[in-house]
Formats: C-alpha cells, sequence, structure tokens
C-alpha cells in the first residue's frame, strides 16, 4: 500500500548557486497555472489510499504566496488523512512571514528550514543572505504558533570553509534548540552555478573532519546520529524520509517529481513547460525483485539501526543472508550484526558507499535476487 506524498513545489525567490532541484524563480502567474495541474495530476493518480506522512518540498514552497498557500492545502485535504499524519513544508526565512505562518500553523505538524551557514564569507560562495537575527526570530514565531517540529539544514565542505566555520554553524544551531538537524556535505553538482566557477574544493581529510566534529558536538548535545546525514532528539526522527530509507512506497506530485509504486518507478518530466500543459512525459523503470532488494540494502544501510532482517524476511519471504554473504564484512568489523539488524559500524559510516559497494559485491547467485 502506498501511504506517503511528496508534492514538488518548484519556485523560489531566488536561486541558490549549488542548487540542482527542479526550481525557477518565482512568477505569480506561472504558480496559479502550476497549482491547476498539480489538482489534475492528483486527481488522476491517487487512489484514496490512507496517508500517513506528506512532503511539501522544493524549490521554496514558502515562496508561494497566502492565497496560493491556500490553494495548495486544498488540494492537500483531498487526501484521505490519517490521524496523526505527518506534514512537512521546506521554507526559507526570507519569505516565511508572519501570515503565512499564522496559516501553517492550522496545516502543518513539521517545517524545515535551510540555515547552511552563518558564515558572511561562506553565504557569498553559495550566493544565500541568512541574517541570525532573522533566523532567530522566525523560530520564535514558529513557535509562538505552536510549530514546534523544526528541522534546520547546514551544509558544510564549501570551498573555503575551516574546522571554525562549522563549529560556529553548530554551534549557532544548538543555541536554537530544534528538535532535528541535518547535514550535508556539499557536493558540486553538474551545470550549477557554483560547479561553473570551478572553486577549489576542500580534501577529503579535511571533510571527515568536519564530519566527525559535527556528528561528536550534536551527540554531546543530546541529539541521535540516527541517519547518516540526519540528527534527532528522543521521538523527533523525520517520519517521511523514514519512508525512503525504509524502501517503502509513495507519491510525487508535481514537476520532476518521482512515485515508487509496486513494481515501478514513475518520474515526471523537469519542463515546467511541458507540465503546464499537461503533459507529464515522465520516465517509467520497472523495478525487478532484484532492484527492490538492491534498493533496500543502499537505504537501509543509511540509518544506524541498519537493515532490519525480519521487515527483510516478511517482504522477501527468503532471509538476508541468502541473498548476501556479507559475513566477511562482519568479521572486517566494516558491519555489525544483531538478533534482528545489520547495521554499519559507526567509524565506517563516513565511507558508507563503499561499505554499500562492498556489501553488494557479496551478492550470492539465487532466485531471490531474480
Amino acid at each position: 500500500m502506498i501511504h506517503s506524498v511528496y508534492i514538488h513545489i518548484p519556485f523560489c525567490k531566488h536561486i541558490c548557486s549549488y542548487c540542482d532541484f527542479c526550481k525557477v524563480l518565482y512568477d505569480s502567474s506561472l504558480a496559479d497555472a502550476y497549482l491547476d495541474q498539480l489538482v489534475l495530476e492528483v486527481k488522476e493518480k491517487y487512489q484514496h489510499e490512507e496517508i500517513r506522512t506528506i512532503y511539501i518540498g522544493g524549490g521554496t514552497p514558502s515562496s508561494l504566496t497566502l492565497a496560493q498557500l491556500q490553494r495548495l492545502f486544498t488540494i492537500i485535504d483531498s487526501f484521505q488523512l490519517a490521524a496523526d499524519c505527518e506534514i512537512t513544508i521546506e521554507a526559507n526565512f526570507d519569505s516565511l512571514t508572519e501570515e503565512k505562518i499564522a496559516y501553517l500553523s492550522q496545516k502543518v505538524n513539521r517545517i524545515s528550514l535551510g540555515v547552511e551557514t552563518i558564515s558572511s564569507k561562506l553565504q557569498s560562495v553559495i550566493d544565500r543572505v541568512e541574517l541570525q537575527t532573522d533566523i532567530r526570530k522566525k523560530i520564535s514565531l514558529l513557535r509562538q504558533y505552536q510549530i514546534n517540529n523544526i528541522n534546520l539544514d547546514i551544509m558544510y565542505a564549501l570551498p573555503g570553509e575551516t574546522l571554525a566555520d562549522v563549529e560556529a554553524d553548530v554551534d549557532f544551531l544548538l543555541s536554537l534548540d530544534v528538535p532535528h538537524i541535518s547535514a550535508y556535505s556539499l557536493i558540486l553538482e553538474d551545470h550549477t552555478l557554483l560547479s561553473l566557477q570551478k572553486p577549489k574544493l576542500i580534501s577529503e581529510e579535511l571533510d571527515e573532519k568536519m564530519y566527525r566534529l559535527i556528528e561528536t558536538k550534536l551527540e554531546k548535545a543530546g541529539y541521535h546520529h540516527y541517519e547518516v546525514s540526519n540528527y534527532a532528539k528522543p521521538g523527533s526522527y523525520a517520519c517521511h524520509n523514514l519512508v525512503y530509507w525504509t524502501n517503502q512506497y509513495y507519491y510525487g506530485f508535481g514537476v520532476g517529481a518521482a512515485s515508487y509504486l509496486p513494481g515501478k518507478r514513475i518520474t515526471n518530466s523537469r519542463s515546467l513547460t511541458k507540465y503546464l500543459q499537461g503533459i507529464k512525459d515522465y520516465e517509467q523503470e520497472i523495478i525487478t525483485n532484484q532492484d527492490a532488494i538492491e534498493y533496500e540494502i543502499i537505504v537501509g544501510l543509511r540509518l544506524a539501526s541498519g537493515i532490519d532482517k525480519q521487515a527483510f524476511m516478511k517482504r522477501y519471504q527468503i532471509p538476508l543472508s541468502a541473498c548476501y554473504a556479507y559475513q566477511s564484512l562482519v568479521e572486517k568489523g566494516l558491519l555489525e550484526e544483531t538478533k534482528n539488524h545489520v547495521l554499519v559500524t559507526k567509524s565506517y559510516q563516513y565511507v558508507l558507499n563503499e561499505v554499500i559497494l562492498q556489501f553488494l559485491d557479496t551478492k550470492i547467485a539465487n532466485k531471490c535476487l531474480e
């Protein structure tokens, strides 16, 4: 069954130099036309399942006007929502007015905001401006309107960044005392403005020191490093993102959005022009049993708890150990195995991708992977 929904809002007031997501500069008439098409797509695809998590991402959903946000939530109200449905919206501080916060407080129970860095030097590198005073003011307003489930993003390994810069960013986030923090190392994506500038990136050694610094400070402050890039206080895990990391199905609505459905993955065209014309022009990938199992490994090992062996057995009707001879990696110390889970050893989480590749290489040729 499908119990989760991702909705993509591609509009931004400003385009950051590092961003590779599907986005365009905000235009009111385009946004109105986009919402018209979003209504039609939901009516076409949604099969009236009970929805337990919704994530509204972008782009910058908060760039919509109040009236457009109201239209967006009319669409969301058309879903059959579970009583405890987690509804998350992404926002930027500059477009998050008190009027919008007051409205969103009636509609969402989680918000995700990008701080990235408080260093003015580094903000100029990634083409963002976030004032500490504005960040504190907006966080205070969110709490005033009872939106307390807040995630803040931080970005590190920026060109020219030092360990002291990272420590200052983490200390600032800790001073805000939010329940969830996401920390991402910069990936220089092709065709972004930052990649065209060909900046000198920091060394891998310094990148790892930054990763360890963030992990140490956040864990000391009571955050659980529950996923390779995510930290949460008890009871504040991102339920929607756990859908991805446990390889569950979900709908994706909007330009460039992907749906993961039984046996297939469908991705809408990234062309806003086509989407506004009602042409989804989507790509469809058939997901074989082998594909599903491999993806289960890739996303499951991102979690600190690792792969749930009982859930794997229930889903695929075969033990994980019958599909992969991963015991050699346990013996090397790359993996740990408990009664119910297989997980990446904490000291190797920084080189997670290498461990995943080695895990996949232990594949046993049998019918479970056909």
